[in-house]
């Protein structure tokens, strides 16, 4: 399909609560790459093995994160919330990930997202994603979620309330070998879209970030399991991390552990098909 235009209306509606792609913890892992400023493909294919495909030497070049947050000396995420400081109804407000450059040498990756665009308007921020290319099946889940919590950060650090969601695709594509779990998705019919993730905690978001990516460091690398002192809507998402790690090494004890410890029901389905 081409020109294809999606619209969330409900953006913290972001995690698929189907059998066959309920997946929350690859979304999550890949937020924290972006967030991490990084394109070192070992830190991603922990959580998606199949990054190292696209892998040039032990990065990925098209990675967001340092486009987000260093691209050509600009941190993009602040320049946008700056601007919307200082002008709450600029159409400017946009963030650049694909680049001109990014067609003059061959890559094996190279970002599909073009643009994200913030639109602050009574009092609730608006955003608009433009992709040239995505994946149905395999990429449109990851993007949608991680770029409506990249949407509810700058709208936290506006001070401001989630508006609508929109994402436009040049070319919506479905890859012929996900064909049959494509099919096997559709055979679970309609799902409910109302069981949503809760508000993000009021206030600058950006310190707790900072140590849920530290959580995230240590658990990926070291296998710690410790909870850091902070807001229970991050706590959650450590906690989802650590069942992460804890099922790839088949520790189901720590996995019930972590969901006795859930501040949020949203997520135990998640958690107990882990265990089912």
């Amino acid at each position: 399909m081409h020109g294809a235009l999606l619209e969330i209306t409900n953006p913290r509606a972001r995690l698929s609560r189907t059998e066959t792609r309920g997946k929350p913890y690859s979304c999550l892992g890949e937020l924290c790459w972006y967030l991490a400023k990084t394109r070192n493909v070992r830190f991603i294919e922990y959580y998606i093995r199949q990054y190292r495909e696209y892998a040039d030497g032990n990065h990925v070049y098209g990675g967001y994160g340092p486009r987000l947050f260093n691209w050509k000396g600009t941190n993009q995420v602040e320049n946008v919330i700056s601007l919307l400081k200082r002008k709450p109804h600029s159409r400017q407000a946009v963030i650049q990930l694909f680049d001109a450059a990014d067609l003059i040498e061959e890559h094996r990756d190279t970002p599909c997202t073009c643009t994200l665009q913030f639109l602050m308007r009574k009092n609730r921020l608006h955003m608009f994603t433009t992709m040239h290319s995505n994946d149905v099946y395999l990429g449109l889940p990851h993007d949608i979620f991680c770029f409506t919590m990249l949407q509810e950060l700058v709208a936290r650090s506006l001070s401001v309330e989630l508006g609508t969601y929109k994402h436009a695709v040049g070319s919506l594509h479905l890859y012929e070998d996900s064909a049959p779990a494509a099919q096997r998705f559709l055979n679970e019919g309609w799902q409910p879209t109302t069981i949503a993730m809760p508000p993000m905690p009021e206030g600058d978001p950006w310190p707790a970030v900072s140590k849920m990516l530290a959580s995230e460091s240590s658990i990926r690398t070291e296998g710690t399991d410790l909870v850091p002192d902070i807001d229970p809507y991050w706590a959650d998402l450590v906690r989802l991390l650590i069942v992460f790690r804890a099922k790839k090494y088949r520790d189901f004890e720590r996995v019930r552990s972590m969901r006795g410890q859930m501040s949020c029901s949203v997520y135990n389905a998640f958690i107990d098909k882990m265990l089912g």
